[in-house]
C-alpha cells in the first residue's frame, strides 16, 4: 500500500462540506477559453498575446552563473545531482507565447532539454534504471564535441502500482484569484483524480489567511465528493504559506504508511506573504520530512508574482520534482500521461560523476545543472541530498568537450609550491574518453548502490548522430540563445530549427513539434528588438 500526499497550497479553512455530485463523468470546467484551446492538427497550442499578465510584476529568479569550461587535467571529476525538473519550459513557453523573451534567469537549460522524452532502452533487470552515452560534433562549435548521457527509469504499468493516498493543499489565497491560477488548479487536479485508481484515496487541505482540512482521506470510488469538495473553493485573503505547508505535513504523517510512498505535492503561485515565510526555515522543515520519508513535489501556477526560486529550492530539498502548469494541455502531460513519474520514486538521491582522461580532453563544461552541482568528495557521501527518479522518467546531460591541443586561455590558480596534479595513470592510455560514475539510493534506503560504465568517442560526425542527440544540442542551443550565453558559439535560432527538425522525429505528442514553433517565435521577438 503507498502514501501519497498532494498538497496543493489552498486557503479558505471555511469550504468544509464535501457534498455529491450525480455524475460520476465530471469535466475539468475550462479556466479561460485561451488556456484549454483546441490544439492544432500537430497538437500544439495556438500562441496566446492576450496580454493577460498583472500590471506589476513581481516575479522571482534566482541568479544563474553558467558553468564555465574546466581544464581536465586539473579537474578531472565533474559532480551534479540529476534532475527531472520541468517548469523551466512551460515558463519559458509562457513568456514566448505574451510576446516576451524570458528573463535569462527563467532559462534553466537542463529542464528545457528534460522536458521532451528520449528513446532510452528501459533497464533490462531490477536495477531501477538504464545508463547511455553517445559522442558527437559540437552543432555551435565544430572542433568541439558533444557527450550526451541519458538515464532511462524503469518504467511501472498501472496495475502494477501500490495504493496512493493523496492530499491535495490547494492555495486558494487572494494571489491565486486569477483565471489561470486556482480555476486551472481545480481542472488540473480534476484530471488528475480522474485517472486515479479507486483503490487510491485523496484528502484536501486548504488554507489562505489559515490552514485546514476540508476533505479527509476519501477514496477515489467516491470521485464526486472529491471533484465536489474542490469545486467550492474561491480565492481570497493573504497566503500564510508555511502554515499550509506544515499542516499537510501533519495529516501524511498522521495517515503515514512505511510500507507505501508518502507525498506532498504544493501546488500554488509561491507567493508566501504570511507566517513564518523565511526560506531557511522552510527548507529544514522539508529536508526533515523528506528524510522521514515524506517528500515533496511543486506544481506552479500563474504569472506577475510568480515565485519560481522558491518553489524550485523546495522541491529539490523535498526529494521531489517541480513543473509549471500554464494550461491544461501541460497538466495532462504531468499528471496523465506521466503519472506514474510524478507520484512513484524508483530512486533518491541519485549523483552523476565523470571522469574525464586528460589525454583525450583538454576542457570540459557540463550544459546546465548549475544548482545541482556538487563537489567531488560529495559523490561518496550517503548524506548528500542530490535527485529523484520517477517512474519512467528520463535525465539528459550533455557536455560540451575541448580536445587536446585545441583548450582556450583559461583562468588558473597558482600552482603549489608542495604538490603537483595532474599527473596522468596507466588508464590515461586507453581508448577512453571519459568514465560515468553513478550513485543513488531505493527509495526506502540509507545506503547508495553505485555502477561505473567507460565512454569511448568513435569520431562521429554530428550527421551521423542519432536523431534524440541532435534534438537534444537544438535544445540545448536554444537555451544558450535565450540566455545570450557567452558559450553559445555560432548558434544561431537557424540552426537550432534546423536540428530540431532533423530530430523531430515520430513525435507522437506534439511536443518537438512545439518547440519548432517557440523557436520560430523566439526568432521573431528577437528580430523585432533588434
Amino acid at each position: 500500500m503507498r502514501w501519497f500526499l498532494i498538497a496543493v497550497l489552498a486557503g479558505s479553512a471555511a469550504a468544509s462540506g464535501c457534498g455529491r455530485v450525480a455524475n460520476q463523468s465530471w469535466q475539468p470546467s475550462p479556466p479561460r477559453a485561451s488556456a484549454v484551446a483546441e490544439a492544432d492538427e500537430d497538437g500544439l497550442l495556438p500562441i496566446q498575446t492576450d496580454g493577460d499578465e498583472p500590471e506589476f510584476n513581481t516575479e522571482a529568479y534566482d541568479r544563474i552563473y553558467e558553468n564555465p569550461f574546466l581544464l581536465a587535467r586539473d579537474h578531472p571529476l565533474s559532480t551534479f545531482s540529476i534532475d527531472v525538473d520541468t517548469a523551466s519550459y512551460s515558463n519559458v513557453r509562457r513568456f514566448l507565447e505574451h510576446g516576451k523573451l524570458p528573463p535569462p534567469d527563467a532559462v534553466r537549460i537542463e529542464e528545457l532539454i528534460n522536458y521532451f522524452p528520449y528513446d532510452y532502452e528501459p533497464p533490462a533487470d531490477e536495477t531501477p534504471f538504464a545508463a547511455h552515452a553517445e559522442v558527437a560534433s559540437c552543432p555551435w562549435n565544430p572542433e568541439h564535441r558533444l557527450v550526451r548521457i541519458g538515464l532511462k527509469g524503469q518504467e511501472i504499468a498501472e496495475e502494477d502500482r501500490g495504493e496512493a493516498n493523496l492530499v491535495f493543499l490547494l492555495d486558494v489565497s487572494g494571489s491565486m484569484d486569477q483565471p489561470n491560477k486556482l480555476p486551472l488548479l481545480k481542472s488540473a487536479l480534476g484530471l488528475l483524480v480522474q485517472n486515479l485508481s479507486d483503490r487510491d484515496r485523496v484528502a484536501i487541505v486548504v488554507y489562505a489567511g489559515a490552514a485546514g482540512v476540508v476533505l479527509p482521506p476519501t477514496s477515489c470510488e467516491k470521485r464526486p465528493t472529491i471533484l465536489a469538495a474542490m469545486d467550492r473553493l474561491n480565492a481570497g485573503g493573504s497566503t500564510a504559506g508555511s502554515e499550509g505547508i506544515q499542516l499537510a505535513y501533519q495529516v501524511a504523517q498522521e495517515n503515514f504508511n512505511a510500507e507505501g510512498i508518502n507525498r506532498v505535492i504544493l501546488c500554488t503561485d509561491g507567493d508566501f506573504n504570511v507566517g513564518v515565510t523565511n526560506q531557511g526555515d522552510l527548507i529544514r522543515l522539508i529536508e526533515q520530512k523528506a528524510a522521514e520519508g515524506v517528500f515533496l513535489t511543486c506544481l506552479g501556477f500563474g504569472m506577475g508574482n510568480y515565485k519560481d526560486s522558491t518553489l524550485e529550492k523546495l522541491a529539490n530539498k523535498g526529494n521531489g520534482n517541480y513543473a509549471y502548469i500554464d494550461t491544461i494541455h501541460e497538466a495532462r502531460k504531468v499528471l496523465v500521461e506521466q503519472l506514474a513519474g510524478t507520484l512513484v520514486t524508483i530512486a533518491k538521491d541519485v549523483k552523476i560523476q565523470v571522469d574525464f582522461n586528460p589525454s583525450k580532453v583538454g576542457a570540459y563544461r557540463l550544459i546546465g545543472y548549475e544548482n545541482r552541482m556538487l563537489r567531488a568528495e560529495d559523490f561518496l557521501d550517503d548524506t548528500k541530498d542530490a535527485g529523484e527518479i520517477g517512474a519512467g522518467h528520463s535525465v539528459t546531460a550533455i557536455y560540451e568537450l575541448i580536445p587536446v591541443g585545441k583548450e582556450p586561455r583559461l583562468p588558473q590558480a597558482e600552482p603549489s609550491k608542495y604538490q603537483q596534479t595532474g599527473q596522468p595513470t596507466a588508464a590515461a592510455a586507453s581508448d577512453e574518453l571519459l568514465t560515468v560514475r553513478l550513485r543513488y539510493k531505493q527509495p526506502a534506503a540509507e545506503s547508495s548502490a553505485e555502477a561505473s560504465f567507460p565512454v569511448s568517442d568513435s569520431g562521429k560526425s554530428l550527421d551521423g548522430a542519432s536523431g534524440d542527440l541532435q534534438f537534444a544540442a537544438a535544445v540545448a542551443c536554444f537555451g544558450m540563445l535565450l540566455r545570450n550565453s557567452e558559450h553559445r558559439g555560432e548558434s544561431t535560432y537557424d540552426l537550432v530549427l534546423e536540428l530540431a527538425r532533423f530530430g523531430k522525429g515520430d513525435d507522437p505528442h506534439g511536443y518537438r513539434a512545439e518547440f519548432l514553433r517557440l523557436v520560430e517565435l523566439a526568432k521573431s521577438i528577437q528580430g523585432r528588438q533588434r
